[in-house]
């Protein structure tokens, strides 16, 4: 090789090496990474397995600086947990983020193993017609000293056997608060050390993988606030992609289970494993009683639903996009579009949806039957075929919401299609996180169930909402037709 050749190829090795430096920082400009830890500097640790995010319009950076006001909306419902404490940094780690508006923690940790036949619980994932009759005490989860361990080293003073956290720790950042039997808090409590090298794990799993105990499992208010504190304990400890995750309970498979695998990468059962399991990275995720959007039910607090674009125009401490930007989440897990645009048909053509009650066997402890919250519900729904099917100056589809019988990608895709939403008080109005921004929402209220749960999610949303106020449970069929006529009109029909 001559010396021009070798000047040739000295000055494309130096170009490559310049260029592939610049896509390296380019890349994590981008994509900021998570906080470094003993794991993440000197693991080798590949996430090709891992579902990717998929690209979400409203949603925001979920950095926790500079620190949110505590009665913000991004406290409420994005990172307000930007108290980190590092519980633990020896051969394994673990630490928390603490969120003083929530009064909860979102904590992660390495090197940590987990002894399923330490945790008393039923197995869980069974048919629902195999387990009928069994009490709920059987599948929520008492966890074992050594239910979980971390590797310590003594250098911050870790005892071989001793616990990770004591009671102070956990009262002043994971409290009681008023939940009766807190399942994370109980599995914290059961964490001990154990010498470097030590862990003894049948397999190791080397993706990150978030863990959940679930209580109301079956009812889609209270699974949805499951899902959120799961997808916000992914951003917040900036998961570059979709985790695994295990359910550290007992409860027998649901229907709403399918949302599960359609949301992470893969859902499994603790009690499904045959041996320990070691952690390279686990988060633990909050309760869904700790998200704001159960505790909107007893506290009150400003939130306007608005788009992320006026977000970034002009920030506001009491509006939000974090609802709009999860519901995008649940409809690109099963295949929708996230944006409101996508949806192509005539201003003329609207989908009315009348979301229905109807009885199903939800759980064990479940008799099949449904309390009755619109006595004369037939009668409403044939009065709004009626009169949409007269319509004239628009073309009105009257969608038949039975969602106890629809598969959940089914309920979402009548929720993303409607302009508007109609039904009586019931879980099933959940689905109003997935709606559009311009979707209008109409709630029957009978007088024994006058709770505030979907006149706040619009809000949050940034939705329309409308109520008709029954002093019974009986609805005038002309008065739900009047004020649908009043919002088609809006509608410009």
């Amino acid at each position: 090789m001559n010396r021009r050749q070798r000047a040739l190829l000295i000055r494309s090795i130096v170009f490559l090496f310049v260029l592939n430096s610049l896509s390296f920082a380019f890349y994590f400009f981008l994509h900021p990474t998570t906080h470094p830890t003993p794991e993440t500097l000197n693991s080798s640790v590949t996430t090709t397995s891992l579902k990717p995010w998929p690209f979400l319009p409203s949603f925001l950076p979920w950095n926790p600086s500079p620190k949110p006001p505590l009665r913000s909306c991004e406290a409420y419902f994005g990172n307000g947990f930007s108290r980190r404490i590092d519980a633990h940094g020896g051969g394994g780690w673990f630490r928390c983020f603490y969120s003083a508006t929530l009064k909860s923690s979102i904590c992660e940790g390495g090197r940590l193993r987990m002894d399923p036949s330490k945790i008393k619980m039923s197995v869980g994932g069974e048919g629902l017609k195999s387990v009928m009759g069994r009490r709920e005490e059987e599948e929520l989860p008492e966890f074992e000293s050594g239910s979980f361990e971390v590797e310590g080293d003594g250098s911050d003073g870790s005892r071989v056997g001793g616990r990770v956290l004591d009671e102070e720790f956990l009262d002043r950042y994971v409290p009681q608060g008023a939940i009766h039997f807190h399942t994370m808090r109980g599995l914290m409590e059961s964490m001990r050390f154990v010498e470097p090298g030590r862990l003894q794990c049948s397999q190791w799993i080397e993706e990150p993988t978030i863990l959940v105990t679930r209580f109301e499992y079956a009812n889609l208010f209270h699974t949805v606030t499951d899902w959120y504190s799961a997808y916000v304990s992914s951003r917040v400890t900036g998961l570059p992609n979709r985790p695994h995750l295990i359910f550290v309970d007992g409860h027998c498979k649901a229907p709403l289970e399918g949302t599960w695998e359609a949301l992470f990468t893969s859902v499994r059962y603790a009690k499904h494993f045959t041996g320990s399991v070691c952690f390279r990275h686990v988060i633990l995720s909050p309760l869904g009683y700790e998200t704001a959007m159960f505790k909107g039910l007893s506290e009150s607090f400003i939130c306007q639903g608005t788009s992320a674009n006026n977000l970034r125009a002009s920030p506001e401490n009491q509006k939000t996009a974090r609802l709009s930007e999860f519901g995008e989440m649940l409809r690109a897990a099963f295949g929708f579009p996230t944006d409101e645009i996508s949806l192509k048909r005539p201003s003329t053509v609207h989908n009315i949806l009348f979301v229905r009650r109807e009885d199903y066997l939800a759980h064990p402890r479940h008799s099949g039957k449904l309390e009755p919250r619109l006595s004369n519900e037939p009668e409403v729904f044939t009065a709004i075929q009626n009169w949409a099917a007269n319509h004239t100056k628009c073309s009105l589809n009257v969608v038949n919401g039975f969602f106890a019988h629809m598969s959940m990608k089914e309920q979402i895709r009548a929720i993303y299609e409607a302009s508007v939403v109609i039904g009586a008080h019931g879980a099933g109005l959940t689905h109003l996180v997935s709606a559009r921004s311009k979707t209008i929402a109409l709630e029957i209220i009978s007088s024994q169930y006058q709770r505030p749960h979907f006149s706040l999610i619009s809000q949050w949303k940034g939705l329309e909402y409308h109520a008709i106020n029954l002093a019974g449970s009986y609805a005038r069929p002309e008065m739900v037709i009047d004020e649908l006529s009043s919002i088609v009109r809006s509608l410009g029909c």
